[in-house]
């Protein structure tokens, strides 16, 4: 069985947002600019997109 990856949520935006906005996607740029590995996940049991850091 293979183990997940460890991961700490920076931040969850809603997937409902307006048209054209990617609110998830800029504040991963800004804290990848920063150093970070963020990346945007979508969690579809709330309907929100985090941004999360890996943690191993």
């Amino acid at each position: 069985m293979l183990a997940q990856p460890r991961r700490t949520v920076l931040q969850q935006f809603p997937a409902g947002g307006p048209r054209g906005s990617w609110p998830a996607e800029e504040y991963a740029a800004d804290q990848r600019a920063q150093g970070s590995d963020a990346q945007v996940v979508m969690d579809l049991s709330t309907a929100q997109f985090l941004v999360v850091i890996s943690t191993d």
